[in-house]
């Protein structure tokens, strides 16, 4: 969970999620070098005094500042690339779970199990447990196992909704009448937040969602619960 006053991304809790952080901080140094450099030359024009009044041919600057700047945008391409790669790859998932958006709660349905779905609502502020999230805790959770891949079947049942979870690295348009999926790993057990993030209606704002990433044991035992 972010803190209130963080700038910047929430902690990575899955390896796309860790990749992605990589590659902000890539991009952003490359820009920033460029920043400088073009900072570096406008000052030095502005303040030297040696200055020419015709204009001169010179090829060889011409074609440093046209290659120089595609080799910049290699250097970020491939990278991108790899991670888009990396984010839409399936190989094998351990569970499969079918998310639905409604207005305005999820619905989520184990599809390796028989019997397992439920409805996800928000907690309204004056039923809230004490020490929980306002506006982000729901009364039920979507628990899965760590360090297992799953994939998350992703569509709505009214209007567009999206299925955002930063830590994670995942976000996910819920259109109806398609199904998307995405895939994740956690690496840590832990409760994860994320909130629908495209404007659904008028409690857009009110349909958050929760991740409970469970060792695999105790998982098993919450679906054997759920299935009793």
């Amino acid at each position: 969970m972010a803190h209130p006053l963080q700038l910047g991304f929430q902690d990575a809790m899955s390896p796309v999620m860790e990749e992605l952080l990589h590659f902000h901080d890539h991009t952003l140094m490359t820009v920033f070098l460029i920043s400088t450099l073009v900072l570096y030359t406008i000052t030095l024009m502005m303040t030297t005094k040696l200055t020419y009044i015709n204009t001169m041919n010179a090829q060889e600057v011409e074609m440093v500042w046209t290659i120089l700047p595609a080799i910049v945008l290699i250097t970020i391409a491939l990278p991108s690339l790899r991670i888009l790669y990396l984010m839409d790859e399936t190989n094998n998932p351990h569970l499969t779970i079918k998310t639905m958006g409604h207005q305005w709660y999820w619905t989520y349905e184990y599809t390796d199990y028989e019997n397992i779905e439920f409805d996800s609502y928000m907690i309204p502020t004056q039923d809230l447990p004490s020490g929980h999230f306002r506006l982000l805790e729901v009364d039920h959770r979507m628990v899965m196992p760590t360090e297992s891949p799953i994939r998350v079947l992703i569509s709505a049942e009214d209007v567009l909704h999206s299925w955002t979870i930063p830590s994670l690295g995942v976000k996910v348009d819920a259109i109806p009448g398609r199904l998307n999926q995405s895939t994740f790993t956690t690496l840590y057990p832990g409760v994860f937040y994320g909130q629908c993030s495209e404007i659904c209606g008028a409690n857009h704002s009110f349909m958050p969602i929760v991740v409970e990433s469970v060792p695999l044991k105790h998982f098993e035992n919450w679906s054997s619960l759920m299935l009793s």
